[in-house]
């Protein structure tokens, strides 16, 4: 499970198209919540260890409006006893163009502690990245920010308003992101369409992609990652699988509350 939110949040932010970052939103509004069951699979037997969950919130930067994006994954009390995990992702962002204002994650997996915060400066183009690791001392650094780069999870939300019906099966489309206190350039393939059903028999229209991985603590590099979204206005991840250093780990779509439209990718029996 330490593994899963950021699996998921990896995945389905590889959506981001640089001609496309100035896109209105359209695909969300606040008070939605969207929320995962977290698996981890090592060998034949797949663990249901955690959940992680979406939020969207309205907030205020600068007195603008703007949106407070959540994300945080703990696994289960029974499972806590192996591994506990608290994982949590925050960024406010503008509520036309969601470029990020600032950005949070606090990592809590087992022994391990880290603590990343980004502050985005628009009149310098520039990133201001504050990161301490388990054991390290705290390191400040600036980043130049560089056109069409977002944080991990503004890249989820952002990802969710792109056009795919511009592109052809088996495409790639390039993506930016700032990750570890690097800007990284990677891209996505998109695999066309197909109709998936998750774990309890409900199925979904949805639009397939794999991503090009950064290697690292978590992935090995390469495209061993598989994200399904609803065909849909919402644009909602129903199922992300990712092989990982050891094992595989799977996010599997629960409910959705206060979607902007309704879910219409949902085949009904």
């Amino acid at each position: 499970m330490h593994k899963i939110l950021s699996a998921l949040i990896c995945l389905t932010v590889s959506f981001q198209l640089s001609a496309q970052c100035n896109d209105i939103n359209t695909a969300f509004s606040a008070g939605e919540v969207v929320k995962y069951h977290a698996y981890y699979n090592w060998g034949f037997i797949w663990l249901n260890a955690g959940q992680v969950s979406f939020t969207v919130e309205s907030a205020t930067h600068d007195k603008q409006p703007a949106y407070h994006l959540k994300a945080h994954g703990a696994t289960y009390p029974s499972y806590d006893i192996l591994f506990k995990v608290r994982d949590t992702f925050e960024t406010v962002v503008d509520t036309l163009h969601l470029e990020p204002y600032k950005f949070k994650r606090v990592t809590n997996e087992g022994s391990y502690h880290a603590n990343y915060l980004y502050q985005f400066d628009r009149s310098k183009r520039q990133i201001k990245a504050n990161i301490q690791k388990e054991k390290e001392e705290a390191r400040d650094t600036v980043l130049s920010w560089t056109d069409c780069s977002f944080d991990l999870l503004t890249m989820v939300y952002k990802a969710r308003n792109i056009d795919y019906s511009k592109y052809a099966f088996d495409e790639k489309i390039p993506i930016s992101m700032v990750v570890d206190g690097e800007i990284h350039d990677i891209y996505i393939r998109y695999l066309g369409k197909e109709t998936i059903k998750n774990r309890d028999g409900r199925k979904f229209n949805c639009l397939k992609f794999s991503p090009l991985l950064v290697e690292g603590t978590i992935f090995k590099s390469g495209e061993d990652m598989t994200v399904w979204v609803t065909d849909d206005a919402n644009r909602i991840p129903i199922i992300v699988e990712a092989k990982i250093l050891i094992g595989s780990v799977k996010a599997v779509f629960i409910d959705a509350i206060n979607t902007r439209y309704p879910m219409t990718a949902e085949i009904k029996k």
